[in-house]
């Protein structure tokens, strides 16, 4: 194991986020490999590492001063051990490669325990959205497009919306692959509606893991009604975050964005959370705005040179990260646990570094990570894609009771499988090793490729 650690770490000196991504993973399924000693044998670990192919290409576009641009593109086709390639494009000033390989890699594991036959990749560009006209999206999409058609399609790569990429990139960006390939097929997720999209979608990711955390707190004999919750974040994933825990009676007293966060000691209601999506999805506003239209709460602004984030000091029962990677460090999380937090689960992908989680495992903390807790959002981008194969539109109720039958299924996965490896109760270790399994058994099958 420390061989092949040492093996990314020289292979891949500047990918932090990547190495730390196998690092955690290989930790956790320790257990298996010493029990399974086909695996070192065969050089799984080596491959799983490696993707299976990796695509970096110019994107050229105009802006609206007739000014030419030109971004960075990438698809990191991971693993398709048990499907074809899905996951997202993320379009972001930070998007580099080493993010988007440990975003791939952790995408592995959490498709494999949708229960769904899905591979793993994650793609995108540094491109930003923010601040650019329609036109000028639309543009950039579909030169990005012009490239990655030649790549992707319903039975090879499937990608879907991530951070900067919702319905209105999905759009323009199936717009022009139907073009160059003249067919409409079920390529992209995350489309309108009322052109194949799925009910639920959207909601999907927030749902699922509140959906998870009350599985969490069910096996303890305990519920989210009447729990303070803190949520980070402002985007798809933290407000439906906060209205499925609106609906189970939970109280939600934290949003946040890169400027900052609000602290509403009463609580986001339903009026509340409709002024925050209007706030964020139309107008692409700060959420500081939201203490202007509500007095009583506080907004704390960033403080980039500061050791901790003041939104996981609030004093609450639970905590839903929805935000971005290692967005919790070793000090936010003995805040946390000073404040009374007794769950977390993970709405982002790996929002909590190392020593974070190490102090949540000390403390006992109930920990789900994302490969697990937020794994919803892919599940329903899997049913999008079986009613795009039948030509068929599922009722919200129905895609809403599959997605919380899978979670349900995910929640028992994971303790089955810490269970059998001797660690019960971790959710962090058998999310791992139950992802781990299903995708080396299958590459175990299909031999050496």
């Amino acid at each position: 194991m420390s061989d092949i650690l040492r093996t990314v770490s020289a292979r891949d000196p500047g990918e932090k986020e990547f190495q730390q991504a196998v690092r955690d993973v290989f930790a956790a399924v320790k257990p298996v490999l010493d029990r399974h000693p086909e695996y070192r044998r065969n050089a799984i670990l080596e491959r799983l590492i490696e993707p299976e192919r990796t695509l970096l290409f110019r994107v050229p576009w105009m802006d609206d001063h007739g000014q030419a641009r030109v971004n960075r593109g990438f698809r990191v086709e991971m693993s398709s051990a048990i499907g074809p390639y899905k996951g997202g494009l993320r379009f972001h000033a930070s998007v580099n490669l080493s993010i988007l390989k440990f975003l791939a890699f952790e995408q592995v594991f959490k498709n494999a325990l949708t229960t769904l036959s899905l591979g793993a990749a994650q793609g995108g560009a540094d491109f930003d959205p923010k601040g650019k006209s329609d036109d000028e999206v639309m543009r950039f999409c579909q030169s990005f497009a012009a490239e990655l058609f030649r790549h992707i399609g319903p039975d090879t790569d499937i990608p879907e919306g991530d951070i900067g990429v919702g319905a209105r990139e999905i759009g323009y960006l199936f717009g022009m692959y139907k073009r160059l390939r003249n067919e409409f097929t079920g390529v992209l997720t995350g489309k309108s509606l009322n052109w194949g999209g799925s009910l639920v979608r959207r909601e999907a990711a927030g749902y699922g893991l509140v959906y998870f955390a009350a599985e969490m707190l069910a096996a303890r004999n305990q519920s989210l009604a009447g729990k303070v919750c803190l949520v980070s974040g402002s985007g798809n994933v933290a407000q439906h975050t906060v209205e499925k825990l609106i609906d189970m009676g939970a109280k939600v007293v934290t949003l946040s964005d890169s400027s900052g966060c609000i602290v509403d000691e009463e609580g986001i209601d339903r009026g509340k959370l409709d002024f925050v999506k209007r706030l964020k999805n139309i107008r692409r506003a700060r959420i500081g705005e939201y203490v202007d239209k509500y007095s009583q709460a506080l907004f704390v602004e960033k403080d980039a040179t500061a050791d901790h984030n003041p939104i996981w000091k609030v004093k609450a029962e639970c905590a839903f990260p929805c935000a971005t990677e290692n967005e919790i460090n070793r000090r936010d999380a003995e805040n946390l646990v000073a404040s009374g937090v007794s769950l977390v689960a993970e709405g982002a992908t790996m929002p909590a570094t190392s020593e974070a989680v190490e102090v949540f495992q000390g403390a006992g903390i109930l920990f789900a990570p994302g490969k697990a807790a937020s794994a919803g959002g892919v599940a329903v981008s899997g049913l999008e894609m079986a009613q795009n194969s039948m030509r068929l539109a599922w009722s919200r109720e129905e895609v809403d009771s599959r997605l919380k039958m899978i979670m349900k299924s995910i929640h028992r996965t994971c303790l089955e499988a810490a269970e059998e490896y001797g660690q019960p109760g971790s959710y962090l270790v058998g999310a791992n090793i139950a992802g781990f399994l299903k995708v080396v058994n299958a590459m175990q099958d299909q031999g050496l490729v």
